[in-house]
């Protein structure tokens, strides 16, 4: 099993791809409560760029990269209102439910898919890996 994959009671998992990523503008790890790194991973989708964050499309498309954490309900608290689903929810992101492999183990996560009406004319970042492609 993956390092870290043992949660405790209340904890859950997130699949970050875009700016929650580790170096990202709202770098996970940093955040509090901090959260456990379990892995990288990807799912597949497709990722547009939407300027100074990406969105993700689920489904065909190709495979987009990004890093499992563990994260105690306070700091999905966070990632919500970071998300725009806090407490005066924006229709941007909805929370989604994956299955993801972390090293060849499958990890249940949430993750934050766009609305496909923000995407209809953002340009398709075909490598899939947010930070490789803006760091380019």
């Amino acid at each position: 099993m993956p390092d870290g994959c043992t949660a405790s009671a209340d904890a859950r998992r997130v699949f970050v791809y875009g700016t929650l990523r580790r170096g990202g503008s709202n770098d996970i790890t940093r955040l509090q409560p901090a959260p456990r790194f379990i892995g990288v991973s990807k799912v597949q989708g497709t990722l547009y760029c939407l300027g100074a964050y990406p969105g993700l499309k689920l489904g065909s498309g190709g495979w987009v990269v990004g890093e499992v954490y563990e994260v105690e309900p306070a700091l999905e608290v966070v990632l919500d209102i970071i998300e725009d689903l806090g407490p005066q929810p924006s229709d941007e992101y909805a929370k989604r439910s994956v299955l993801v492999a972390v090293d060849g183990v499958d990890v249940e996560c949430f993750l934050y898919e766009i609305n496909p009406a923000y995407v209809m004319t953002a340009a398709v970042m075909a490598g899939g890996d947010w930070l490789a492609e803006v760091s380019d």
